[in-house]
């Protein structure tokens, strides 16, 4: 970088060009009028089974203020040594809000603010998996999300841009109601109801503008779910309904995720990164290599 009697120039934002982190989602809205696109393509990856996915953030500038839109998904599972799913099928559905309080102003220590609200639609089949578990991709119940993103940018002793995000956010989770094998471990004779547990989540990311085009990003997680619970009878014909009622541990995750952002353009990008579950308390390891693609106009 070019520099002034010894002192590094100040990067503008406009040199800065970003597709944004792996996970943590932006508090800015979008311009009344204009859209984003940007499918992600991954596999989260535990042993004995690979889970390829597909989630699509499609968003719209309802106002300056507000940004509405949708994340549809779909999947496939293949297991080792059991049957795979019988072929790509519909996750479920999450319907988004976001309304910006405030915008970063250069000068001022104050971070862009957004509220968020999601709605988790359960359009994934989930319960009636017979031989194939691995069919089942979604919960059978509504859940809603309410977060808090955050987002600002700092001057490094170089001059560069380093882009920081925050968000939080709490899931409470429906009930579901359950008929044979479920994505809730339940047996082909149950019948009855769970629920998963709600969720707390926080995530924090930096970004580093290494050049107009090139930027590093990382995502750093923790993520707490509470008691999830099935509850109803084991019905076989000509027997006695058996009760059956279960309820799961509490779990707590961490995670990470190192990412490469490359940018064509202020406003089409591609994003190559990694997310690790690196384990906790009830929790399994996992490996997620994710790749997306970002098109805002």
């Amino acid at each position: 970088m070019a520099q002034d009697a010894g002192v590094p120039i100040r990067q503008s934002r406009d040199d800065a060009w970003w597709t944004g982190p792996m996970l943590a989602n932006g508090a800015e809205t979008l311009p009344q009028g204009h859209m984003l696109i940007e499918p992600y393509i991954y596999d989260v990856t535990t042993p004995g089974v690979d889970a390829f996915g597909s989630r699509a953030y499609v968003l719209y500038g309802l106002t300056d203020r507000l940004t509405v839109g949708a994340i549809p998904i779909i999947g496939y599972n293949r297991v080792s040594g059991a049957p795979n799913s019988s072929g790509i099928g519909l996750g479920d559905q999450i319907l988004q809000a976001q309304y910006r309080l405030r915008r970063f102003h250069e000068g001022s220590w104050l971070p862009t603010v957004s509220l968020m609200l999601q709605e988790t639609v359960p359009t994934g089949r989930y319960d009636r998996l017979g031989q194939r578990p691995a069919n089942g991709m979604g919960g059978g119940a509504y859940a809603t999300t309410l977060g808090v993103n955050m987002q600002s940018y700092f001057w490094m002793p170089n001059g560069r841009i380093l882009r920081a995000r925050l968000n939080a956010t709490t899931t409470f989770a429906g009930r579901a109601r359950v008929e044979g094998v479920s994505t809730y471990g339940t047996g082909g004779d149950f019948r009855g109801h769970a629920r998963a547990g709600d969720n707390f989540y926080v995530g924090a990311a930096l970004e580093y503008s290494l050049t107009t085009r090139w930027v590093l990003a990382l995502d750093l997680t923790y993520s707490h779910n509470g008691n999830a619970w099935v509850r109803g009878y084991d019905v076989v014909p000509g027997l006695e309904p058996v009760r059956v009622s279960k309820r799961f541990r509490r779990s707590d995750a961490v995670g990470y995720a190192p990412a490469i952002e490359y940018n064509w353009s202020p406003n089409i990008g591609l994003l190559f990164g990694v997310r690790v579950i690196a384990g906790g308390n009830n929790v399994q390891r996992s490996v997620t290599p994710a790749i997306a693609l970002n098109y805002v106009r």
